[in-house]
């Protein structure tokens, strides 16, 4: 049954957003149905007995069920009925990954309590600053719009999405709690990893690419809180830092396992 569900997920999001713009309620409720699936699949797929497994298609899986979550209980500031043009495609892809690639068993045999709670702690963190790097980039479309860029069209259907939108300091206030909060859980993830890294995952620590990309993305955040705090930076260079600090994140967990997974065909332990 386990493989059946991410299907299952993936088809009532494509249902969802196969609704018509003005049935708000139904598209809602396949969506919130369509949550719960992915989670359940998400749940029996990371938790495999005495190990757990993870993999690229399991992040991205879990980083878009959080954007869902997140939108979802936002609900009657951000109007579902449009933003699912931008949400559900890309969640439902997420899902449907998981089925087709699914990652690598770490036995918890010989691991340290800590290591289930490094794991999850990392998810989240990842998950946090994806709703955040997704909030941005609805933030940058709402920018143009409100600046009337001529020379950048915006399409009907998308005037019709942004205009349903929260003002844009709303949206800003917003970014930044999503951003303290994933970079408070990513400082967890990080130094966890550095200090406690034979006992947590069992080798030695080692500058590895992901660690020097995940303290890049670190740095990045980092800067940007500071910057926002004494500087009071807002605007273009939010945006530019979050984009930024996200791609860096996602070439650090997503990027290696893609690579090891399915372009090497190599297992991650």
């Amino acid at each position: 049954m386990q493989i059946y569900l991410p299907f299952l997920s993936a088809a009532l999001y494509l249902a969802a957003l196969l609704l018509p713009l003005r049935q708000v309620r139904a598209a809602a409720a396949l969506t919130a149905v369509a949550w719960l699936v992915q989670a359940i699949s998400l749940c029996s797929h990371v938790f495999a007995g005495d190990a757990l497994r993870v993999g690229f298609a399991v992040m991205l899986s879990a980083a878009l069920w959080m954007t869902v979550s997140a939108y979802v209980l936002e609900n009657r500031s951000f109007a579902l009925g449009g933003l699912k043009i931008l949400l559900l495609p890309p969640a439902l892809v997420a899902v449907s990954l998981t089925a087709l690639f699914p990652g690598s068993l770490i036995p918890l045999d010989g691991k340290t309590q800590m290591f289930p709670w490094h794991v999850a702690i990392a998810l989240l963190a990842y998950s946090t600053l994806t709703i955040a790097a997704f909030h941005a980039a609805i933030m940058s479309l709402q920018d143009k719009h409100l600046h009337k860029l001529r020379a950048q069209p915006v399409s009907p259907w998308l005037n019709q999405l942004l205009d349903q939108l929260p003002a844009l300091l709303t949206m800003e206030k917003v970014l930044f709690r999503l951003i303290t909060i994933g970079f408070v859980l990513l400082t967890l993830t990080v130094f966890s990893g550095i200090v406690f890294s034979e006992q947590v995952l069992g080798v030695a620590f080692k500058w590895d690419h992901k660690t020097v990309l995940s303290l890049f993305s670190w740095a990045l955040f980092g800067i940007l809180l500071l910057g926002r705090q004494w500087r009071g930076w807002r605007g273009k260079t939010v945006l530019s830092f979050t984009l930024s600090g996200f791609l860096v994140l996602l070439l650090a967990y997503v990027g290696s396992r893609f690579v090891l997974e399915v372009l090497l065909h190599r297992s991650l332990v």
